[in-house]
């Protein structure tokens, strides 16, 4: 127990007196005062998770470098949302985006009959339940007289195949 005193207080000595220091540090190298203030907090944070003993010797180079990995994370973390944004945005297309759609409701709901009509009886009975009457599979399971499985299994490919049907024909 004094162990951990000794650690909670040389930590705490050390934030007193270095705080500023490791805190204009961070800025030094990230430039942002809010991301930097959070750094310097983890760094501490970091500090009181370890488990070893820690010297006042050690402790200045224990938190320099803990400093220096954060500030890797944040460079590593801030490329990364980089590098996706430009994903989302490259993949987006712009003229996409207009308010009319190739297809109307009508032709939608069309298609979708159609595909219905490709699946076999218990299937598309199964479906029609599940899309149309919005029940749930242990729901139609019972009604069916069906093992909850059977008709999961059923509705699970009944969908793979309206899903590859509307994919193909509205593509």
């Amino acid at each position: 127990m004094e162990q951990l005193e000794t650690k909670f207080s040389t930590i705490g000595k050390f934030y007193k007196e270095h705080f500023n220091d490791l805190r204009a540090f961070v800025v030094s190298r990230i430039k942002e005062k809010e991301s930097a203030d959070d750094i310097v907090q983890n760094v501490f944070i970091k500090l009181l998770s370890i488990d070893r003993m820690l010297t006042e010797e050690t402790l200045s180079n224990l938190v320099y470098t803990i400093a220096r990995n954060l500030i890797y994370d944040y460079y590593r973390h801030k490329k990364y949302v980089n590098d996706y944004s430009y994903y989302v945005v490259s993949k987006t297309d712009i003229t996409s985006c207009d308010d009319s759609s190739k297809y109307t409701v009508a032709d939608i709901i069309e298609v979708l009959d159609f595909g219905i009509q490709r699946l076999n009886e218990n299937q598309r009975k199964i479906y029609r339940m599940n899309i149309y009457d919005d029940l749930e599979v242990s729901e139609i399971s019972k009604m069916l007289n069906m093992n909850y499985k059977s008709v999961e299994n059923k509705l699970g490919s009944a969908r793979k195949v309206i899903r590859k049907y509307m994919s193909k024909m509205l593509a």
